[in-house]
């Protein structure tokens, strides 16, 4: 059973949906709501993934569906949204998770391969936030989290992403703003380098021997972030204690953002990750290798 932090059946009665929840960041916090109580309905494009990801909730105690659909095409965001709702009744929470990039300099991005980091990780994420609110928030309230990154110093080999992210920041105080009357909290939370499977989109050699070491070297605390601990900030983000904050951002970046790129930081093992969901396991590209520097 998933080891939360937080008090159990807070989310009784409670519905979440959950783009991108059949791997990774998504798939963990869909744990976790689960495990408080919560009814998640999970989204994605690989129904073996969202299946498989529902299946693991059920055997666990908790309840889950699954909705197979593209975030980028709105006739189908705007249905299955309708579709939700018909299913289900009110819907209490969206995670707005679903994302992706590739790594490649500036110079190299092509307009095809920029409108679709876009389309994904912002046009996306309007969509899903849009027809929910419409729909149902409106009306009902809610609360919403959208996943952004550690861009904040721009975002070197991905400036697509970095750039969508910005922009998903800003949507994100907007909606806070223009949807607080309809009793609708919007937050974000910007995860910097997680041990997540997204990490198996990289060459797993460069990743180990050249990645890695950097992004270690200019960490404060050290280490790679879990899973549990992106989940954790965006339960609370949903959670009736964060009823007060609307258009924010936590950071979980271990404190890479604080950092100068220059700033030589010294060595050190005090950070100890907190390994709250017990069917996390290492991606295939850093098995076999420590977070640890």
């Amino acid at each position: 059973m998933y080891a939360s932090i937080f008090r159990e059946g807070i989310f009784d009665g409670r519905t979440i949906v959950i783009t991108g929840g059949g791997s990774g960041i998504g798939r963990c916090t869909a744990h976790e709501l689960a495990s408080l109580g919560a009814k998640v309905l999970i989204t994605g494009r690989d129904v073996e993934k969202l299946k498989r990801t529902a299946a693991e909730i059920r055997r666990d105690g908790g309840t889950a569906a699954h909705y197979v659909f593209d975030i980028r095409d709105e006739e189908l965001v705007r249905s299955t949204v309708a579709g939700m709702l018909a299913d289900h009744g009110i819907i209490d929470g969206l995670v707005n998770n679903a994302g992706g990039q590739y790594p490649m300099p500036l110079e190299s991005i092509g307009k095809k391969g920029w409108e679709a980091v876009l389309a994904t990780n912002l046009t996306g994420g309007f969509l899903v936030a849009r027809e929910i609110y419409t729909q149902c928030m409106k009306a009902s309230g809610g609360a919403i989290v959208n996943m952004i990154a550690n861009m904040w110093g721009g975002m070197a080999l991905m400036g697509h992403s970095g750039a969508a992210r910005a922009a998903m920041m800003n949507f994100t105080k907007t909606a806070a703003l223009e949807w607080a009357s309809s009793g609708v909290r919007v937050n974000a939370v910007a995860p910097g380098p997680i041990a997540s499977s997204g990490a198996d989109h990289y060459d797993a050699d460069v990743l180990r021997s050249a990645i890695l070491p950097q992004v270690l070297k200019g960490l404060p605390l050290k280490r790679l972030g879990e899973e549990a601990e992106v989940s954790s900030a965006v339960v609370y983000l949903l959670s009736r204690g964060a009823a007060f904050i609307t258009g924010t951002c936590i950071r979980i970046d271990g404190g890479a953002s604080l950092v100068p790129m220059l700033l030589e930081l010294p060595e050190h093992t005090k950070s100890e990750p907190y390994r709250g969901f017990p069917r996390a396991s290492d991606p295939d590209a850093l098995k076999n290798q420590s977070s640890q520097p």
